[in-house]
């Protein structure tokens, strides 16, 4: 496991929550994942930089487990989300800026991977389809353009992150 420090956590939750929150979105998580968000659900990690593609992005927050009433929660922001991200795609933290880091189980059913989806330019695949006639696998296409490859697994994923030294000045 890594030995990113977090801060600002919303405390403990019960693994039959997180398995509830699974069966919500049909989605099972990988169990690094698990293990990270059981104890720091909600939470910031102190190091909080890492690359998509060379631009320096930054992770800002945990998505919450069961707590239906936040907007920061997982299942909200999965069905809130979901029309506008690719099919088998899971949110499981944000940026400051809107953008999300999710697992991508599209070809990777029993690992998925770790994927930055940036929301500029994103549309509902619905509307994509009705106003530009295109079909719902082009659609599909054109959503995945926002998507960019981060790592492997979730363990490689937080193994990423390191702290920009021009927040220290």
């Amino acid at each position: 496991m890594s030995k990113v420090k977090w801060e600002f956590t919303d405390g403990e939750v019960d693994i039959t929550l997180i398995n509830s929150v699974e069966e919500k979105i049909g989605f099972v998580f990988p169990m690094d994942y698990k293990e990270c968000v059981k104890v720091n659900q909600g939470g910031n990690p102190v190091a909080d930089c890492f690359d998509v593609s060379g631009i320096e992005r930054v992770f800002g927050t945990l998505l919450k487990i069961n707590q239906p009433d936040s907007p920061s929660d997982i299942v909200n922001n999965y069905h809130d989300i979901n029309k506008l991200l690719p099919k088998k795609m899971v949110p499981f933290a944000n940026d400051p800026a809107g953008n999300l880091i999710c697992f991508d189980y599209k070809d990777h059913e029993e690992n998925p991977v770790v994927v930055f989806w940036e929301h500029e330019g994103a549309w509902e695949k619905e509307a994509w389809m009705t106003e530009r006639g295109l079909t719902e696998e082009q659609a599909e296409e054109r959503a995945r353009e926002n998507v960019f490859y981060v790592a492997d697994t979730f363990t490689d994923f937080l193994n990423l992150l390191y702290e920009d030294d021009e927040e220290n000045f």
